[in-house]
This record gives C-alpha cells, structure tokens and sequence, in this order.
C-alpha cells in the first residue's frame, strides 16, 4: 500500500480566502493531492488589499516543520509569502533540516492591491538561501526585475531574465507574463534544468478577477511533483488548471477577486486535467 500524496504549503495566510495558503489548499485538494501546512504569518486581507499582517513566533514556526516530518510523508512542498529576511531564513533552515520532496519557490513581493508582502533584506535572502534550494521559482515580470536587476519589455528580455534566475541557483524557471501589455495573449517562458525551453501561452481574460493566481500555480506544480509527474508536466498541467480558475470566474467581494478553484471540472475531460 503506497501513501497517499502529500504536499506541503509553507506560506502567509489570506483572511478572505482567495490567496496565500488558502488557495494553495484548495488547489492541492482539487488535484486529488493531501495538503498540509507551515504557518509563517498571518494577514488581515481582502480583495481590496491588505490591511495588517503579523509574522508568526519562530519556535512555533519550527514546530510546525517538525510535527509534520515526524508523522507526514510530505512529497512536494512550496513557498509563499514569508514576511522578512528573518522567516525567510527560518523556513531555509527548516527545508535544509528536512527531505519535504521538489521545492517550488515563489517568491510573493507584492499583492493584487499593491501592499508590499516582502521587506528588502528578506529579498536578498530569497535570492541568497531560497532560490538555491528551489526545483522551480515561479516569479512574475516585476518579481523577476528585483531579483535579476534586469528590465523586462519584451519576449527576448524574458529569455535573459530566465537564464539569469538559473544563476541564481534555481534548476527550473517560469516567468509569468501576465503584467506584459498585450491585449490577446498572456505568455510565460519557462527554462528547464536541461536547457530546453519553451513559451506556454493563453487567451488574456479582461478581468480583475485574479486574486491568488500566483500562489495556485505554484501550489498546482508541487501537487503534481508530490503524484510524481515530471518538472514539465506539472507546469503544463498547472498552466492549464490557472486558465480555467480565471476562465470560469466567480463574483466574491468588491476588488481583486478569487479564482474559481473548481472550474477545471468542467474542462477536465477535453484539458486532460
């Protein structure tokens, strides 16, 4: 008898659901996947932005990891928001003290509001400590220009941001294009361990209903590690999941709103989801 798949999200919490940890359980439990989780901070948040946050006690935070490495058999994990360089490295510590399978590092600076989810010294520990223990980092385009100091404006500046954040020690990249202006498509590159790469590509959806997008990729990419599908597989299967959770849209709150966690039931028979 094999054990069950178990992934683990090591992230903030979002109070009204639609993003941070949240969403990464729903996402992973959508995908068949058992999700457990780290608590690194707590938020007061809305889908009209984020009005306070408190990062959590570090002997509970490593408590946390602890618990789950004594009982769980933890096959993916991923990283959310993680608040400062101080639980940055209290997480980087944890993941260097326990075997939690791939890791998938986003790498979250900023929420669909605008409030900043990241201090500049916890930045520099991503870049230093995180991003070289991480299978895949999933930054978007302003994520990417703080961390390779380059400036995106174009498909070719995306391929030179991608090999740069390989040398930052990451094995596979994607660097989502949903912030590029472009009114038909929105296009992520994605750089493999191997050296190949390629574009995946979908119809831009006119809505402000996006809240959590980031989180559920990388949460839909560590649950199909942690069933054992390969690096590109996942992130197929995941870009795919992210298209239907915007395609499908709900109506929750008054700004940027959540993602429809379910909506790939509709399409999973034609989307091989």
């Amino acid at each position: 008898m094999t054990d069950f798949p178990q992934a683990l999200s090591i992230a903030g919490s979002d109070s009204s659901g639609g993003a941070g940890m949240q969403a990464d359980l729903k996402t992973m439990q959508e995908r068949h996947v058992y999700a457990a989780t780290v608590l690194v901070a707590i938020t007061a948040q809305n889908t009209l932005g984020v009005q306070d946050s408190l990062p959590l006690p570090a002997k509970i935070i490593n408590e946390q990891f602890t618990s789950i490495a004594d009982d769980l058999a933890i096959k993916a994990c991923k990283t959310g928001m993680l608040a400062d360089s101080e639980h940055v490295s209290i997480v980087v510590e944890n993941l260097k003290k326990y075997d939690f399978g791939p890791l998938i590092v986003d790498p979250v600076m900023v929420a669909k509001g605008g409030a900043t989810l990241l201090t500049e010294d916890a930045i520099i520990t991503i870049k230093e400590n995180l991003i070289p223990l991480a299978t895949v980092v999933t930054p978007n385009i302003p994520e990417t220009e703080v961390l390779t100091g380059l400036t995106i404006n174009s498909k070719e500046d995306m391929i030179m941001a991608g090999k740069k954040m390989k040398t930052l020690g990451a094995k596979n990249v994607i660097i989502k294009g949903g912030h590029q202006s472009s009114a038909d498509t929105a296009s992520d590159f994605v750089l493999l361990e191997n050296g190949h790469s390629f574009w995946l590509s979908s119809k831009r959806i006119d809505t402000i209903r996006t809240h959590g997008t980031g989180d559920t990729l990388s949460a839909c990419i560590a649950a199909e590690l942690a069933k054992g599908a390969d690096v590109e597989t996942a992130i197929i299967t995941a870009k795919k999941y992210v298209e239907a959770t915007i395609a499908d849209g709900i109506i929750v709150g008054h700004g940027h709103g959540p993602l429809n966690h379910w909506a790939y039931r509709k399409v999973a028979k034609n989307a091989k989801l």
